[in-house]
């Protein structure tokens, strides 16, 4: 049982601490964007790649932390795998820490091919980087394998993926968690092999000359990252139907409709990844229509079933209010909203103009900021609650939330503004016919300021918990 909430315990501090320094780069990112540090812009794009591949990786193990720990309530994971997964994951971020600040390694997140093998960096930083990515995938590979196991050890994989609902066949009650998990997990196979695949090629090519087709490997790219953020949110939505239902009274099971909409995700869910290639005229004109129906059809049954489930689940109910449930309900809003403007981008006749505009950081960041980042820090504040309680200060959740909220919103609108404006993406700075992409991000800065403060209010409410559980593990 300890040897459990110290892995609990060493996941939040690690998410929550990185997330703040991640963060901080982030606001690096928009300074330089609105000329604030001209000094600094040869950094420009080394931050980048840290900041976005950092925040993808940080909110997937985050969301797999939760996940795990509310799986345990019904299945047996192996805490040797999660402490495993612990070391890997730091392993895999101290190698990226090393390429970034010194390789200056500067190929973006999404490290499309062939650019990490043309860029100024030294090779030697660029064989780092995928080092880092190699032991990030096999870690967490071995992770979802673990739980998958664990899963399978009680619920046959028909009756985890709750087909029994379906059919109207006789079985067990599945909670909604482990169906959820089970789909995520399953499609996290697809995402981890084919990022392990990216850089199996990345390394043949570097130490080999042979190369690879550039259409494979930006779908390969494509397909682990799309569907590393995509498992990340509904790795984290699983957790609040279980968690929820503590705070309302009622509970919150399976059924053919939930059975039926998650299914449904485990397919398409692989495919809408082809929105981002719309513009690469030599993919089969079928896998462009193909990955429209599927952003579309991928975002309804799994975000309006979960949405106007949460809300029946309070309406008239004797919801007891705190953090964890503000922070649930405005992380289903979150994702809600970041759904509206990624459905938006992957319309194909809109995406022609906004795809390579801060439209995208816009959508993304919202479903992840206000989204997966408050689903998480959510059960976080929950599980140290629920471990040490501590009477809460009302007055305290009230401030944090408004500067989330207020800060965060502020901070996404400036995104959503500069894309329709046609500011483009990726620019440390920008043109004199987009000179407006600078004063936006100056007003960016000021409101992402505001939600930094709401996120140390929350620091300091979730550390006092924190420090308390982790002294009665070792009382």
């Amino acid at each position: 049982m300890k040897h459990a909430q110290r892995n609990t315990l060493g996941w939040i501090a690690v998410t929550v601490v990185l997330f703040l320094v991640l963060l901080l780069v982030g606001m690096f990112l928009r300074a330089v964007q609105a000329n604030q540090l001209d000094a600094a812009q040869g950094w420009f794009y080394p931050m980048m790649t840290l900041h976005g591949v950092g925040m993808a990786g940080l909110w997937w193990v985050g969301a797999m932390a939760c996940a795990s720990r509310v799986l345990a309530r019904y299945v047996e994971p192996s805490e040797k795998v999660s402490s495993f997964a612990m070391l890997g994951t730091v392993a895999g971020v101290v190698l990226l820490l090393v390429s970034v600040f010194l390789g200056r390694f500067a190929a973006g997140w999404y490290f499309l091919y062939p650019l990490p093998l043309k860029g100024t960096w030294p090779r030697w930083s660029t064989v780092v980087f995928l080092a880092s990515l190699t032991v990030l995938a096999v870690t967490w590979l071995v992770w979802v394998l673990d739980l998958l196991r664990a899963i399978a050890k009680k619920f046959p994989l028909t009756r985890a993926l709750g087909w029994h609902y379906i059919t109207g066949a006789e079985g067990p009650e599945v909670p909604p968690v482990v169906l959820i998990t089970t789909v995520s997990l399953i499609a996290a196979i697809a995402c981890l092999v084919s990022g392990a695949a990216t850089v199996v090629f990345f390394v043949l090519e570097l130490f080999t000359g042979t190369g690879s087709d550039p259409l494979l490997m930006k779908n390969l790219t494509f397909l682990f990252g799309h569907l590393l953020v995509n498992l990340s949110l509904y790795l984290a939505v699983g957790v609040i139907y279980d968690v929820l239902p503590t705070y309302t009274g009622r509970p919150w099971k399976a059924n053919r409709v939930v059975a039926v909409a998650w299914n449904v995700v485990l397919w398409v869910v692989l495919f809408a990844y082809f929105h981002h290639l719309y513009m690469d005229f030599a993919q089969p004109p079928a896998f462009q229509y193909l990955g429209q129906v599927a952003s579309y059809v991928s975002s309804i049954p799994s975000a309006v079933v979960t949405v106007f489930g949460a809300v029946a689940l309070v309406y008239r109910a004797p919801v007891r209010w705190n953090l964890t449930v503000a922070l649930f309900f405005l992380g289903l809003m979150g994702w809600g909203i970041g759904g509206i403007g990624a459905v938006i981008d992957s319309t194909i006749a809109v995406n022609s103009v906004l795809h390579n505009t801060l439209w995208v950081p816009a959508h993304f960041h919202t479903y992840m900021i206000e989204g997966l980042v408050l689903m998480v820090l959510g059960y976080f504040y929950h599980y140290c609650q629920e471990e040490a309680p501590i009477e809460e200060d009302l007055r305290l959740h009230k401030i944090a939330t408004c500067l989330i909220v207020v800060g965060g919103y502020g901070f996404l609108a400036m995104f959503y503004l500069s894309g329709a404006l046609g500011v483009p993406r990726r620019f440390a700075i920008y043109p004199a016919n987009v000179a407006h992409g600078a004063t936006l991000s100056k007003v960016a800065l000021g409101f992402i300021t505001l939600f930094l403060g709401g996120l140390l209010v929350y620091a300091r409410e979730l550390g006092r918990r924190w420090n308390k559980a982790r002294q009665a593990i070792h009382a």
